[in-house]
């Protein structure tokens, strides 16, 4: 296997690309979560109801992210992810314009198809770029960009909202979606991608895509887990990041533009908690931090809510926000690093993608758990969701059995798998 130890300006390029695409990527899901308490008064909606709008972009993300992984394998990572950003910019500056509840719901759908290639293609693209030493650290940087574009859409809110109302928020992701077009027009595919297409014959005779991984046997191990790892991730962290805004507003008491401020602040240390964690993550191992951060977040957000008052909030989201994502800095890596190419943007697609059911479920329990108890109860009980996500890949899931960077051979999906399997 052919690799080499940095990265050249392609792979320079294509990380500012994919940081920015994540930023945006990172905008458009907050302004929904940020707009929540004030759209909801406007159109009149309940409280399961505006959890619903979440889940019709989660179900949109469930369902492109897959989709968008086979095709990164077919045509190309970088096509792929032009498209979604294109397609996710130009329905969130239309939800600006929607004048009842399912119009915007149907635009949150559509988005949802592009926010997930983003994520899952985007920062697969850039793993293949960046080389095995730094990539960790890189990917930690780019997955901070999602969080950069939270903090983004947090303080634009606490301006916008109060003055403006939630319409115009949404027009303010269509500048850096344009930026980003411009950034990646024209990047090439990573070399192990045309690698894996060289004996394209050879592939068909003997099954592609998901059909490969789960014909052998190691590689529908590696898959199911973390499917399963998805599931319980995302279920942790949407199910949080949809009802903070409204926990802070309504179980609090806190005003809309302190909302606001309060958000940006723990997504700030979001920015820095990925940073970090994947810093380490390249010297004491991605599985260790993975289990680092997710045990923590776990054991953090029953204290959070348990010990929350309207003073001492700002401090303690801090520490919240340090924690939550900082799964995210490792995940991109460790999942990338677990498929060879010829099946990787459809192993790291589907899988991730699978857990989009966690993320759907969670944020219409806890809409439920509103209306019967309060938010910040179905917010402690995420907690479950973050062990879980934190155990499986700790105690099955070994960490570099590819190097996404390598040119590898096309025999490598059916048999590498066996010999790194646990």
């Amino acid at each position: 296997m052919a690799t080499t130890d940095s990265m050249d300006r392609t792979g320079k390029i294509v990380a500012l690309g994919v940081f920015v695409a994540l930023l945006v990527d990172g905008m458009d899901l907050q302004m929904l979560a940020l707009a929540l308490p004030s759209l909801s008064k406007d159109l009149q909606v309940s409280s399961v109801l505006s959890g619903a709008l979440s889940t019709y972009t989660l179900l949109g993300m469930g369902i492109g992210g897959v989709i968008a992984g086979r095709l990164a394998d077919r045509i190309g990572r970088v096509r792929v992810v032009w498209w979604a950003v294109l397609t996710f910019t130009v329905c969130t500056g239309v939800i600006a314009f929607c004048r009842d509840y399912w119009q915007i719901a149907v635009m949150r759908f559509v988005s949802g198809f592009g926010i997930a290639a983003v994520y899952s293609i985007g920062t697969l693209l850039a793993a293949e770029y960046v080389p095995t030493r730094i990539r960790t650290t890189v990917l930690g940087v780019l997955q901070a960009g999602w969080s950069v574009g939270y903090v983004i859409a947090a303080l634009l809110s606490a301006y916008i909202i109060p003055r403006l109302g939630w319409r115009p928020l949404f027009l303010c992701a269509i500048v850096p979606g344009i930026f980003t077009l411009f950034i990646l027009r024209g990047i090439p595919d990573p070399p192990s991608w045309f690698a894996s297409r060289s004996n394209v014959s050879r592939s068909a005779a003997r099954g592609s895509g998901f059909g490969e991984i789960w014909n052998n046997r190691a590689l529908r191990r590696t898959f199911l887990l973390w499917s399963l790892t998805s599931i319980a991730l995302q279920f942790g962290y949407y199910g949080a990041n949809t009802w903070l805004p409204s926990y802070l507003v309504r179980d609090l008491g806190v005003n809309l533009q302190n909302m606001g401020w309060y958000v940006a602040g723990t997504y700030s240390m979001a920015v820095l908690g990925k940073v970090v964690t994947g810093y380490l993550a390249d010297i004491v191992g991605r599985r260790a931090m993975w289990i680092v951060s997710g045990v923590l977040t776990a054991v953090y957000l029953p204290v959070l809510i348990y010990a929350a008052t309207p003073t001492n909030i700002p401090y303690l989201l801090l520490i919240f926000g340090l924690l939550y994502g900082a799964p995210y800095a490792v995940n991109s890596t460790y999942l990338s690093e677990s498929f060879p190419a010829g099946v990787r943007g459809t192993g790291v697609g589907t899988s991730y993608n699978l857990g989009r059911i966690g993320s759907m479920v969670s944020p219409l329990l806890i809409g439920l758990a509103a209306e019967k108890y309060s938010i910040g109860l179905g917010i402690a009980l995420l907690g479950i969701s973050y062990a879980v996500c934190a155990l499986i890949p700790g105690a099955f899931i070994r960490e570099k059995m590819f190097d996404p960077k390598a040119a590898e051979s096309p025999a490598l999906p059916v048999r590498a798998p066996r010999a790194a399997a646990v």
